[in-house]
């Protein structure tokens, strides 16, 4: 069966790029141009996953995003977005987005975001496996396997919940991490008392990215955390 999309952008000339490449992909999709229109295609299509321009025509893209979710909670969104400041992306995973693609962008791109928000949506996720040697973090680079991070300022060795709570922002850059996702993966249950530790950690780990600038943890009330590290 193929999978479902909603496309939502009125940029006629890349609406149609990027409709016909994901057909040929063997997807099947819903491109709207119209943000008001968008809404009843929820019901009549039942897509899973929602591409979504930011910039559109008759509503902003931030609310229909509310909308859309209010509707299906459980719809992975991609936004695509020109803009590059912090704070939209931030108000974009706000609204309920679970993924951003910048513009101008590949193909190849939107279609393994797709598939990965496809993952995360089923349970499957990625395999585990051994940690990886090396992550590059901005101007960071993070050894998990050494328990290490590197900053312009020198080597920071990391405690072990340091390194567990490292791992797990480092798997999610640029997408929210929920903070229960957080707590049991870290400590196994989302207690009172485990979750004030989080908060503890969490001001340490930003302490560490102090001297990258385009490196932030943002918190966002009700849903967890994003690890956002954007380009100069």
């Amino acid at each position: 069966m193929k999978t479902k999309i909603l496309y939502i952008e009125d940029e006629h000339y890349l609406g149609r790029i990027v409709k016909e490449t994901l057909e040929k992909q063997g997807y099947e999709l819903v491109w709207e141009t119209d943000g008001a229109k968008v809404v009843e295609h929820l019901g009549t299509f039942d897509p899973e996953v929602c591409v979504l321009d930011i910039m559109l025509p008759h509503v902003d893209g931030y609310e229909l995003c509310q909308q859309i979710k209010a509707l299906k909670p459980e719809l992975p969104i991609i936004f695509l977005t020109a803009k590059t400041e912090t704070a939209d992306l931030v108000r974009g995973f706000e609204a309920g987005g679970t993924d951003y693609i910048r513009k101008p962008f590949s193909m190849e791109e939107v279609i393994v975001r797709i598939e990965n928000q496809l993952a995360l949506t089923n349970g499957k996720g990625q395999k585990s496996g051994p940690p990886m040697e090396e992550i590059r973090l901005g101007l960071y680079t993070y050894h998990p396997s050494r328990y290490e991070l590197h900053s312009p300022e020198g080597t920071l060795q990391l405690s072990q919940r340091d390194n567990e709570i490292l791992s797990q922002l480092a798997a999610s850059v640029n997408r929210v991490i929920e903070r229960k996702q957080l707590l049991m993966s870290v400590w196994g249950d989302d207690s009172f008392f485990n979750s004030r530790n989080l908060d503890v950690y969490m001001r340490k780990i930003r302490e560490y990215f102090k001297h990258d600038p385009n490196i932030h943890i943002q918190t966002l009330k009700g849903k967890g955390y994003l690890f956002l590290i954007t380009e100069n």
